[in-house]
């Protein structure tokens, strides 16, 4: 009795610690701020709990255990059961369901069975142990069958009668025989589930080239398209390398700042116009959004007498352009060319001419001169 006692209490160990490590670190992780209100778990009975990696799903707590986030729970499945972490409990449950999109009406929200007790962990991390190796020889299965496919991960269930594999094509793949030889192979149920790259990045994980986590592995569950017009408008380097994340496709957070650039672009003038002076024509150059600045060049494709000008200039020329006007410069002041002023400059070094000094001494020289004279009449 007390060496099963002692093998349950390894087992819990083992896999708390092998939970801790596949959950909870920043895997999809959520802060409940809610977490320390009571009233908050009366108003829904609803549970986020998280398995293997980024899969999520939403429970009901019929039984109204005392949850929080962290506990291990079992929870129904299909069939048998499955072991989770709890990652966010109350009305928070709601917010994260309709942020997902998730339609309820054919969602189907199963309940907790109870919190994992040592056998249920036991039985669990037995199971876990298997998923390298299948992995492993389901990949040549495949390849033996000739299927263009990638088995990617596997996750076996927490009271290991089902197995998912986690697949990637680029075509539709007909892996009923897969399936088949699966089933006799590892004598589980077998369920095969197709990811995209970006997915699959998100359930391997790793450090992005700006030093933080993937965000598909911390934050992001919900993957849009990412083109290179992103990448143009906020003037990156079109190096496919620099571009493209670790799952091969083009980086997601080139996403992230393009509403502001794009209010930003909104404000600067059409790139094909160009823009006419007494001085010549000035062709579009570069631009630099946040800073609200248009460099533009005397000559249509290299770099010459750069000017550069803020979006409300530029725009106050294209406007005179199409009144029929120029300003004298690109960079002075905007006046159109019938109404160049002349300028009357003025001397502010000491308001007197040069000769100021010449003036003083001869004036000296007369008052010499008319002194003698008097003092010679006197005589």
């Amino acid at each position: 009795m007390e060496q099963m006692r002692h093998t349950l209490n390894n087992g819990f160990d083992n896999f708390c610690m092998r939970s801790c490590r596949r959950n909870s670190h920043l895997k999809l992780s959520v802060t409940d701020f809610n977490a320390d209100l009571p009233e908050q778990l009366s108003e829904t009975d609803l549970v986020e709990v998280q398995f293997k990696n980024t899969r999520k799903a939403y429970f009901h707590n019929t039984l109204h255990l005392p949850l929080e986030k962290g506990v291990l729970v079992a929870v129904e499945a299909s069939p048998g059961h499955d072991i989770g972490e709890v990652t966010l409990t109350g009305r928070l449950v709601e917010k994260q369901i309709q942020k997902n999109h998730l339609d309820l009406t054919r969602y189907i929200i199963r309940d907790i069975y109870r919190i994992a007790t040592p056998a249920d962990l036991q039985k669990a991390e037995e199971a876990h142990q298997k998923e390298q190796q299948t992995m492993i020889q389901s990949r040549q299965i495949a390849k033996s069958l000739d299927l263009k496919m990638k088995i990617g991960d596997v996750e076996y269930q927490g009271d290991g009668t089902k197995a998912i594999f986690y697949y990637i094509a680029d075509d539709r793949v007909d892996f009923r025989q897969l399936i088949k030889v699966l089933a006799e192979t590892f004598h589980v149920r077998i369920e095969m589930k197709q990811i995209g790259a970006r997915q699959e990045a998100g359930r391997i994980g790793g450090t992005g080239p700006c030093g933080r986590e993937l965000c598909c592995a911390a934050w992001k569950s919900q993957f849009n398209s990412v083109g290179t017009g992103a990448a143009r408008l906020q003037n990156l380097s079109p190096n496919p390398q620099k571009l493209a994340g670790q799952c091969a496709k083009l980086k997601c957070c080139l996403n992230f700042e393009v509403p502001v650039y794009e209010e930003a672009m909104a404000k600067m003038p059409d790139r094909n116009i160009p823009l006419e002076t007494m001085e010549g024509t000035y062709y579009h150059f570069s631009t630099n959004p946040l800073k609200n600045e248009i460099t533009y060049s005397s000559a249509p494709h290299q770099a010459a007498n750069l000017q550069t000008l803020t979006s409300e200039q530029a725009n106050e020329i294209v406007e005179l352009n199409r009144n029929g006007k120029k300003p004298a410069t690109l960079g002075g002041k905007l006046t159109s060319a019938d109404e160049v002023a002349e300028f009357d400059y003025e001397n502010v070094v000491g308001q007197d001419e040069l000769t100021r000094f010449d003036k003083k001494k001869n004036n000296a020289k007369r008052r010499e001169h008319r002194d003698n004279k008097n003092r010679k009449n006197q005589s």
